[in-house]
């Protein structure tokens, strides 16, 4: 069987002998195109293609629907604790202790009741509450502190004395101190970090951290029926002059219910937004202004929409609005536990901690 020679290709067919750094730069050439149009069908066909520089607003978006995923002032059932069984009056005791005692405490007692707080709460609440609740405070409270403690007292003021130094007149120079005093703490560059700086920051980043950690654990062990109820057995006494006490607990409770929902239509605005997958990248600045401006208007929609759905609600329940036409009825347990007992032991012994320390500290 013979075999036959092929046949010569068509000239415009040939492929022209060309050098290997001709070839390669050719063959780049061609094939860059076709990426580009591998990635443009990707994208038409709905996989997303991670650009080189992340969108900002939808990094924001996904900020604020996981930063409100977690449970921000609302109570946590499970698992329960020493702290859920503990009276609810006694907690708004240790709430007012809280926040007056690191105002007149020195200031190992105000990073001690910080770092009891912390540690109550990792004990007290699960991981995932307690890690976001102590991020956040503790982020809040670090910067409070630098801005405090560098800006009170940080910029040394340019003055001059009015009287001559002591060598001019003949008098001997003052002795420095003996004891290893010294009002500078440490100095950055132009600012300076000062005892009264360090004072004012201590006070006022552990203050806030307590207050809103402690205000947290309060929240999230206790129902809003049992802080209402607490709260108008403080107030009774209030009703002999004639206070509306029935009017601002109903008002206290509806608050305290209303604040999972508001956080609740943050999280589900904000994810519908993310799940619609906007290019962002081709938009303009007012347009996505726009964006921000209709999602916090349909927050506020969607809000308003909740509370006309509770008072039409309470309306054909039978309340009519006046506190002496319908009682509210709430009731409180009074038994004292062994749990309340130490509770009130642990409030005297730190009370009395802060005293001393006061007194003997220097």
């Amino acid at each position: 069987m013979a075999l036959h020679k092929p046949l010569p290709l068509p000239l415009h067919h040939r492929r022209p002998n060309l050098s290997p750094s001709l070839q390669w730069r050719t063959t780049s050439r061609t094939t860059r195109p076709s990426r580009l149009r591998i990635r443009a069908a990707a994208t038409d066909d709905g996989d997303r293609w991670v650009a080189p520089r992340a969108d900002l607003a939808e990094k924001v978006l996904r900020t604020i629907a996981g930063a409100t995923s977690s449970p921000v002032g609302q109570f946590v059932a499970s698992p329960l604790t020493f702290l859920h069984s503990v009276d609810p009056r006694i907690k708004l005791v240790w709430l007012l202790s809280l926040v007056l005692l690191p105002a007149r405490s020195h200031i190992i007692m105000r990073f001690g009741l910080v770092m009891f707080l912390a540690l109550l709460s990792i004990w007290i609440l699960p991981t995932h509450v307690w890690k976001d609740q102590l991020g956040r405070a503790s982020l809040l409270s670090g910067v409070l502190f630098l801005m405090l403690s560098l800006g009170s007292d940080g910029v040394p003021p340019v003055v001059q004395l009015r009287t001559p130094p002591p060598a001019v007149v003949g008098l001997p120079n003052v002795p420095s101190s003996l004891g290893g005093y010294s009002y500078l703490v440490m100095k950055l560059g132009p600012l300076q970090f000062t005892r009264k700086g360090l004072s004012v920051a201590s006070t006022s980043a552990c203050l806030s951290f307590i207050i809103f950690q402690s205000a947290s654990l309060c929240l999230t062990t206790t129902t809003p029926e049992q802080i209402a109820s607490a709260l108008r057995w403080f107030m009774f006494p209030l009703t002999l002059i004639r206070v509306p006490v029935a009017e601002i607990t109903l008002t206290l409770l509806l608050s305290l219910r209303f604040i999972s929902l508001v956080f609740d239509e943050v999280r589900n605005v904000a994810l519908g937004i993310v799940t619609r997958r906007i290019h962002w990248n081709q938009l303009s600045i007012m347009e996505t202004v726009d964006i921000f401006f209709m999602y916090i208007r349909r927050i506020f929609k969607n809000i308003f929409n909740h509370a006309e759905q509770i008072s039409q609600a309470m309306i054909v329940r039978g309340f009519p609005g006046d506190s002496n036409r319908h009682k509210i009825y709430i009731f409180l347990d009074s038994s004292f536990g062994i749990a309340d007992i130490i509770s009130l032991f642990c409030l005297f012994g730190l009370i009395g901690a802060a005293v001393l320390s006061e007194v003997y500290i220097p």
